[in-house]
């Protein structure tokens, strides 16, 4: 191995434990607990170092927000090819998304709440946040035309649930129903859209 091989590696694996250590104080104490001086001295770094790879802790959120983005993609992936049925990959896609918010409220508050320059819907859009995107597009597809449109009121639907869950806004017990009113509505659009057509 060549010394710039050898060196883009151990970059590569410094920047894995900064983002893995971010994402550890995250959860276990939110995001107010993870500061450059609190990473450098959890993983044994100068800050100097942590800045040669993150130009600040927003840097830090976003490629935690990116590994999230990959993970809820394998989520939602899953949750569709285990289901029989278009509805019923529909609802179980809605069903993985909230258990996955609820179940990683730092990580998902890096993927969807806090600031970073990760922007969704442009030209430059990262693969990651597209293929998250597609996941759901994928379950909403065989019901209406204007795919992106009725995918990003899912998605909304779906992320306002957890917001509302998370702050004890509304009742976790009525999970089932509500996911069960969002999919009438999405299937229903598809069939006026078809009786339009």
């Amino acid at each position: 191995m060549g010394t710039a091989e050898r060196k883009g590696r151990d970059r590569a694996e410094r920047e894995h434990r900064i983002v893995a250590a971010a994402r550890v104080i995250a959860e276990r104490e939110g995001w107010d607990g993870v500061t450059i001086r609190r990473l450098a001295d959890e993983i044994e770094y100068s800050q100097p170092v942590l800045y040669s790879h993150f130009k600040n802790r927003d840097a830090i959120v976003a490629a935690v927000a990116v590994e999230g983005f990959q993970e809820i993609t394998v989520a939602l992936r899953e949750a569709a090819s285990r289901s029989t049925g278009r509805r019923n990959a529909l609802k179980n896609v809605a069903l993985a998304y909230l258990a996955f918010a609820l179940s990683r409220p730092a990580l998902y508050d890096a993927m969807f709440v806090l600031p970073t320059d990760l922007r969704f819907a442009e030209a430059g859009t990262r693969p990651e946040l597209r293929a998250a995107f597609e996941a759901l597009a994928a379950v909403v597809a065989p019901y209406c035309v204007e795919v992106a449109d009725v995918t990003e009121t899912f998605w909304a639907a779906l992320h306002g649930f957890a917001a509302l869950e998370r702050s004890g806004r509304i009742r976790p017990g009525a999970r089932n129903e509500r996911i069960a009113l969002v999919v009438r509505a999405i299937v229903a659009s598809g069939n006026s859209s078809r009786a339009r057509g």
